[in-house]
């Protein structure tokens, strides 16, 4: 028995031509309102959330492209919610925080984190490092989808 990798007739620019799709998870409503007038008019489509739970539905429901989170909220915090995504996602997700201790930052990292930006983070720098991430993660996505194996 042989293993033939070959390409769908799929597009791989399919998924690429549409917004890329962040979910703000923090508890601070004006950075929530800040952040998506930031990013909406720079072709994201923002979906955002004071509550952790919610925040956990939304990502189920709307499968974003990039999380952005903060880890000290009431009730449901960070951590929690991180750990409760990772339960069904590979969703990148990013921390913003005004917490810059280089032992918390390392723990976030070895809890699933994939990135940690420290809070004030200008907003073109985080347009364009969203832009990045998103473009990665579409195009990870896009050669899973593309290349298959079929059993000769």
């Amino acid at each position: 028995m042989f293993r033939i990798l070959h390409k769908t007739k799929r597009s791989i620019n399919l998924q690429n031509n549409l917004p890329a799709k962040v979910l703000i998870i923090d508890d601070d409503q004006a950075l929530c309102d800040s952040l998506s007038l930031l990013l909406s008019p720079q072709d994201f489509t923002v979906y955002s959330t004071t509550d952790g739970t919610e925040g956990i539905q939304l990502c189920q429901e709307v499968q974003p492209d990039v999380v952005l989170l903060d880890l000290l909220m009431p009730g449901v915090d960070g951590w929690e919610v991180t750990r409760r995504i990772r339960s069904f996602s590979t969703v990148p997700i990013i921390v913003l925080s005004a917490v810059s201790k280089p032992e918390m930052i390392a723990k976030v990292l070895d809890e699933g984190i994939d990135d940690y930006l420290i809070k004030p983070v200008p907003g073109q720098v985080l347009a364009a490092y969203l832009k990045r991430v998103t473009k990665r993660t579409r195009e990870i996505s896009n050669l899973q989808g593309i290349v298959t194996t079929k059993d000769v």
